[in-house]
C-alpha cells in the first residue's frame, strides 16, 4: 500500500519531537529511573499507541487497524526479551542506573533508523522474490524452537564481533566518565566504556530485529503499518525496561509464550498461499500465548533457592569471563 510522503514526514517528526521532548525536559539531568516514572512513561506510551491505532481505523480502514494492533502486541511482546538481554549487559559493565537512561535513548533511536531499512529492505525482497516468505516462516519457526528449548540466556558482550572492531578503531578509557560516551585524556579523544554498552546495545537489537521484522511480515507488508508498530513498541521499550527490571526473573515462563509466538507467525507466512490466518486470529494467539506464559509464571513461581542458585552461576561465569 503506498503512502503520502507527508505521512511519512508527520509521523516521523511526532517520533523525533517525542523523544526531544523525553530527553531535554523529563530527562535532562541524569537520575535513576523509578518503577513509578517509569510505570507513567509505559502508560503514556501505551495509551498513544492505542490512540494511534484507532486513527488508522478511521484515516485508513479497519484492517489496517487490526494489522497494526496486532504487529504492536507481536512486537511488544518480543521486546521483552531484549529488556532480558540489556539487564544482563548493564550488570556485565557495572553501569550506574543512573546512566542506563542515556545509553537506552540512544541504542532506540539508532534501532528506529536500523528497523526503518529492516523493514524497507525485507518488503521489497518478498515482493521480488515471493520464495523469501518461506526462509523467513522457516526461520521464524527455528527461532522459536531454539528459544523453547533454551534454559538459559548467557550474554558475552566480549565475544561481539563490533565491539572487538569498535575497540580496534578507538581506544577505550579503562573507567566510565559520568554519561560521557567520549572524553579527552592528555589530549586524546577516547571513547569510555559507556560508548562500548552502547555499541553492545545497537547490535543486540539488530539481532532481535533479524527475529521480530519476519515475525511482523507475516502479519502485513504495509510498510508504514509495519514501521509504525515497530516504532511504538520500540520507543515504549525504555520506559518498560525500568519497570520490569527489577522482575524479569519472576516470568520464567514467558520465553515458551515468546517461542509460541514465533512459530505461529512462521507456520502463518509458510502456509499463506494456501490458507490465510485471519488477523482477529493471529490477535487472539498472540494474547492468549502471553498471557498463558505469564499466568503460569505467576501461579508457579520459582524459589529462592532457584533465583539463588542462578545468581551464583551467573557471578561465576562473569568472573571467568573477565579472567
Amino acid at each position: 500500500m503506498e503512502h503520502s510522503t507527508t505521512l511519512w514526514i508527520l509521523f516521523n517528526a511526532f517520533i523525533v519531537s517525542m523523544l526531544i521532548v523525553d530527553l531535554a525536559v523529563f530527562n535532562r539531568k541524569e537520575h535513576e529511573i523509578s518503577i513509578k516514572e517509569s510505570l507513567v512513561w509505559t502508560g503514556i506510551w501505551i495509551f498513544i499507541s492505542v490512540i494511534f491505532g484507532i486513527g488508522l481505523y478511521f484515516y485508513m480502514d479497519p484492517a489496517s487497524s487490526l494489522d497494526f494492533f496486532t504487529g504492536y502486541l507481536i512486537e511488544k511482546s518480543l521486546s521483552i526479551d531484549n529488556i532480558f538481554v540489556f539487564i544482563l549487559v548493564f550488570a556485565y559493565f557495572g553501569v550506574n542506573p543512573e546512566y542506563q537512561h542515556k545509553v537506552l535513548f540512544w541504542g532506540i533511536f539508532g534501532a528506529l533508523v536500523l528497523r526503518f531499512l529492516f523493514i524497507f529492505a525485507g518488503v521489497a525482497l518478498i515482493e521480488r522474490f515471493e520464495w523469501i516468505v518461506y526462509i523467513f516462516g522457516a526461520f521464524l519457526v527455528y527461532t522459536g524452537i531454539k528459544m523453547a528449548l533454551e534454559q538459559d540466556k548467557e550474554v558475552n558482550p566480549e565475544k561481539n564481533p563490533i565491539l572487538k572492531l569498535t575497540r580496534k578503531i578507538l581506544p577505550v578509557t579503562n573507567k566510565f566518565h559520568g554519561a560521557d560516551f567520549f572524553t579527552r585524556i592528555d589530549g586524546k579523544l577516547m571513547a569510555t566504556p559507556l560508548f562500548v554498552v552502547l555499541i553492545v546495545i545497537e547490535t543486540t537489537d539488530v539481532v532481535f530485529a533479524v527475529d521480530s521484522i519476519p515475525a511482523i511480515l507475516a502479519i502485513t507488508t504495509d510498510q508504514f503499518i509495519v514501521y509504525s508498530s515497530n516504532a511504538f513498541a520500540i520507543l515504549g521499550l525504555r520506559a518498560l525496561y525500568f519497570a520490569l527490571a527489577g522482575v524479569m526473573k519472576i516470568f520464567h515462563y514467558l520465553h515458551y509464550g515468546l517461542a509460541a509466538i514465533l512459530s505461529f507467525v512462521g507456520i502463518k507466512m509458510i502456509i499463506a498461499e494456501w490458507y490465510h490466518v485471519p488477523t482477529p486470529y493471529a490477535l487472539g494467539f498472540v494474547a492468549l500465548a502471553l498471557s498463558l506464559s505469564i499466568g503460569l509464571s505467576l501461579a508457579f513461581p520459582k524459589t529462592f533457592e532457584d533465583f539463588e542458585g542462578e545468581d551464583a552461576e551467573d557471578q561465576s561465569t562473569n568472573t571467568e569471563d573477565r579472567s
